[in-house]
C-alpha cells in the first residue's frame, strides 16, 4: 500500500532538515535488496519521517522519466504520479491553450499548472486535497515558472469553480476498470457534473481514452492523443477551441530537436475527420500496417489510410495494406498468406527455423498467448530468427499472414 502523506510530512519535506534528508536519500540505492538498510539509515537520521523521505525519493526517480527533469525536486504521491500526464502530452495540450487564462479544476500536485504557466497569461489551480495543494505550492516554487505569470492555488470542489473569466480545465479521476467502454459516469466528477458547473463556458476535459465519446454527444472536438505508440488520453475540446469533430494526434519523442512543443522535442502527426476517407478494400499487398491506437480510437483509420495511399484488408478491420508503408511506423512485410490453421502456421515456423514468434490478431477468436503455447514444439530455431503472424477476419473467415516486422521509425 502506498504511503499516505500528511500536511506535517509536507511541511517537514519542505524544511531545511527535510531537504537534507532527501539529499541523503537521493544517494541511496533504494532497491529491494537494500530497502531495510536504507530505511534504517534514514530512521537514524530523521526518525519517524523516514518513511515519507523514502517514498518521496522513490517517486522522484519514477517522476523524472515521466514528467521530465523539473520533477527531480518535486513532492508527489504515488496516485498523483500515476494519474499525471507524461510531459510531452501535457506540453502538446498546453500549446493549444497558450494565450488563454486557465483554471485547472483538479490541479492535484500541480503538474499541469507548471506546463500551463509556460504559455498562459494567468493560471489558477484548485483541489479539495490540502496535502496535494501544499505539494503543488512546493512544485511551482521549484519549477522556474515564467516571471509575471500569476499562478494561484485555492481549495475548492471541481464542481463549484471559484475563478471568473478563466477557461476551465479538468482531469477527473478514473473509477476502477469494469471491462467495458467508459462512460461519463465513470469519472469523478462526471463529465455531466463538470459541464453543469461551467454552463456559461464549457471546460476542456482530459478523460480516459476508452471513454464512449459518441455517447456523450458533447459539442466540440474529441482529440485522441498517443505517445510513442501508447494512447494516453482523450481531450474533449469545447466549441470555442474546437477544430474538426474528431482528431488523432500521434506524438513521438525525438532527441534531434527538429520539432519542439514548449521546449520538448516531438514528432507530431495529426489526422482529422475533415480529411478524405476514400480507402478501398483490396487483397493483401506487399505490406501490412497496423495504425496507431489514437487513429483507431478516433475512428479515423480510413482518413489515415487515404493520406498514405493504403487500402483496407476488410471494411470492418483496422489492418491496412499497400505497396509501401509510411515512414516512421512499424510495418509488416508479407512473406506468405493462407487461410488460418495451426498446422499451416506450424509449417511456416519449421520451414523458416523460427525461434521468436509475435502474434497479432483482429476480429478472430485467436488468443495470441494460447496459440504461441500450442506452437511451441515448432519454435525450435534460434531466438534471433523472428517472425510476426497476423491473423485477421477477412470476409467470413480467418486469414493468416506470415510477415517480418520492420521498424521504419
Amino acid at each position: 500500500m502506498a504511503y499516505r502523506f500528511s500536511l506535517d510530512d509536507v511541511a517537514f519535506l519542505r524544511s531545511a532538515a527535510g531537504t537534507d534528508a532527501l539529499g541523503l536519500a537521493a544517494g541511496l540505492a533504494l532497491t529491494d535488496a537494500t530497502r531495510l538498510r536504507d530505511a534504517d539509515r534514514l530512521r537514524r537520521a530523521v526518525g519517524a519521517r523516514a518513511a515519507a523521505v523514502l517514498e518521496t525519493a522513490r517517486l522522484r526517480r519514477l517522476a523524472v522519466a515521466k514528467l521530465g527533469p523539473l520533477s527531480a525536486d518535486w513532492l508527489l504521491t504515488d496516485e498523483a504520479l500515476q494519474q499525471a500526464t507524461p510531459a510531452p502530452v501535457a506540453a502538446h495540450r498546453a500549446a493549444r491553450l497558450a494565450g488563454i487564462g486557465v483554471h485547472d479544476l483538479t490541479c492535484s500536485i500541480g503538474t499541469e499548472l507548471v506546463t500551463l504557466a509556460a504559455g498562459c497569461p494567468v493560471v489558477l489551480g484548485s483541489d479539495l486535497d490540502p496535502v496535494r495543494l501544499a505539494m503543488a505550492a512546493h512544485n511551482l516554487a521549484h519549477s522556474g515558472t515564467p516571471p509575471g505569470v500569476p499562478v494561484v492555488l485555492a481549495r475548492a470542489d471541481a464542481r463549484t469553480p471559484v475563478g471568473r473569466g478563466l477557461l476551465r480545465y479538468a482531469d477527473p479521476a478514473r473509477r476502477s476498470g469494469t471491462g467495458r467502454r467508459i462512460t461519463s459516469a465513470d469519472t469523478v466528477p462526471s463529465v455531466a457534473e463538470l459541464d453543469a458547473g461551467s454552463a456559461d463556458r464549457p471546460p476542456v476535459l482530459r478523460v480516459p481514452p476508452g471513454i464512449d465519446h459518441d455517447a456523450l454527444a458533447r459539442p466540440g472536438e474529441v482529440e485522441l492523443v498517443s505517445l510513442d505508440g501508447t494512447v494516453r488520453e482523450a481531450v474533449l475540446w469545447p466549441a470555442e477551441l474546437a477544430g474538426p469533430a474528431r482528431r488523432a494526434t500521434v506524438l513521438t519523442t525525438r532527441l534531434d530537436g527538429t520539432a519542439t512543443v514548449l521546449g520538448i522535442g516531438l514528432g507530431i502527426e495529426q489526422v482529422s475527420s475533415t480529411e478524405p476517407d476514400d480507402a478501398p478494400v483490396t487483397p493483401v499487398q506487399d505490406w501490412i500496417v497496423d495504425p496507431d491506437g489514437a487513429v483507431v480510437r478516433a475512428h479515423l483509420v480510413r482518413q489515415w489510410a487515404a493520406r498514405h495511399g493504403l487500402s483496407r484488408l476488410d471494411e470492418h478491420l483496422a489492418y491496412l495494406t499497400g505497396p509501401r508503408p509510411p515512414a516512421g511506423v512499424r510495418a509488416f512485410r508479407v512473406l506468405d498468406t493462407a487461410p488460418f490453421t495451426e498446422r499451416t502456421v506450424a509449417q511456416w515456423c519449421r520451414r523458416d527455423d523460427i525461434g521468436t514468434l509475435e502474434i497479432k490478431q483482429r476480429g478472430t477468436a485467436v488468443v495470441p498467448d494460447v496459440l504461441r503455447t500450442r506452437l511451441r514444439p515448432a519454435l525450435r530455431g534460434p531466438t534471433i530468427h523472428a517472425a510476426t503472424l497476423v491473423v485477421a477476419r477477412v470476409g467470413r473467415s480467418a486469414q493468416a499472414y506470415w510477415t517480418r516486422a520492420v521498424d521504419l521509425r
